[in-house]
């Protein structure tokens, strides 16, 4: 077994006496001073996430936007410059080798970010498909990236860059920026529901970065706190973002996990695992995730079955106590013939059944 990576940020979470764990084989802040509390600032206030084990993998190359078409569910040719999408990446059989976010700098050179346990897997999966006249080049170990999420992000950043970031619409960015006197890419992106932003720099400079932005937050009144994974995961919950070996894997399609704005039936190119998804499409599918509230006192956790009646007709994938709406939620695959919006169900938890209604997602969105 390996040692754990350590982020360029990790001392600094050890001086903030974070609950540091082994995540994907990365020491990283589960926690600061409370899941609860991480949650509450982020939605009302500002949280700094360290997110610097993602992975970041650069395309380049004249037939770029063609191995792209091929390997993504989503439409690249629509993306112009400065604009990111999002897309799943397809096995044949339809199920999901990753969900990534794609940058276009230009029609020949894009970064496409990766989830931080499928960056080699994914590497080696656009390698293997990789079509002649593109390069590929992993450049996570010179990247870090820090996400700063909530209501008064914007005041924050704006106070140590001259970027004018009303300019950068949500899902754009700009390549080219100086924060804190630091080179890096600035994106109007993020991971839990708010708007804010994310901030690629060299490794060397994350440190220093990092304590910018705290410093720029006592200057505004920013009340910015420091984020752990705990509360991370609680807010993409809440907003129903998907999670890849919960909502996402390879035995789930982009259409079970109700991705199919992000899946191109007609673009010029096929791309992989299309034939799959639509004969599925088109057989209509059998399960699909739901959302799911409790009606007594439980939380219904990864794995746990779902009955309606005598009958099992589902799983949970993701659930937890929603702090922002005091509720126990659940995202859940269930039988689309057998569940429907307002229909009761039964949650096995542990030696018991606790009832719950299923209900429309995402369970929280913020006010415009």
């Amino acid at each position: 077994m390996s040692e754990p990576k350590k982020t360029p940020l990790y001392d600094l979470h050890v001086d903030l006496k974070a609950k540091v764990v082994d995540f994907n084989g990365w020491l990283l802040p589960v926690q600061y001073h409370g899941i609860i509390a991480e949650v509450h600032a982020t939605r009302e206030k500002a949280g700094l996430f360290d997110v610097s084990h993602m992975g970041e993998i650069m395309v380049e190359g004249k037939n770029a936007e063609e191995f792209l078409q091929r390997v993504l569910t989503n439409d690249v040719s629509k993306l112009k410059d400065n604009k990111i999408i999002y897309s799943p990446v397809c096995y044949p059989h339809g199920g999901t080798v990753d969900d990534i976010l794609v940058y276009r700098y230009n029609k020949e050179k894009y970064l496409l970010v990766v989830n931080a346990g499928n960056t080699s897997k994914d590497f080696e999966w656009f390698q293997d498909n990789l079509v002649e006249g593109v390069s590929l080049k992993n450049i996570s170990p010179e990247i870090a990236q820090i996400a700063l999420q909530g209501p008064n992000s914007q005041k924050i950043l704006q106070e140590i860059t001259k970027t004018q970031l009303d300019n950068i619409m949500y899902y754009g960015f700009v390549s080219k920026s100086e924060v804190a006197g630091i080179n890096c890419i600035i994106s109007r992106t993020g991971y839990t529901g708010e708007d804010g932003f994310e901030l690629y720099c060299p490794v060397e400079d994350a440190p220093y970065l990092w304590r910018a932005l705290f410093e720029a937050s006592e200057k505004t009144q920013g009340d910015l706190v420091p984020v752990g994974l705990g509360a991370r995961d609680v807010l993409r919950f809440e907003a129903a973002l998907p999670l890849y070996g919960h909502e996402l894997s390879k035995d789930i399609t982009p259409l079970e996990a109700r991705l199919n704005r992000f899946v191109s039936f007609d673009k010029e190119v096929g791309f992989i695992g299309k034939e799959a998804l639509l004969n599925q499409k088109e057989e209509g599918i059998k399960r699909k995730v739901m959302g799911l509230e409790m009606l007594e006192r439980g939380i219904p956790r990864e794995g746990y079955k779902i009955k309606k009646g005598e009958e099992e007709i589902g799983w949970v994938s993701s659930g937890s106590l929603s702090p922002t709406l005091d509720k126990y939620l659940g995202m859940a695959f269930l039988d689309v013939d057998k569940a429907k919006v307002g229909d009761e169900v039964l949650v096995a938890i542990r030696k018991r059944e606790y009832r719950a209604r299923v209900v429309k997602l995402p369970f929280y969105r913020r006010d415009k």
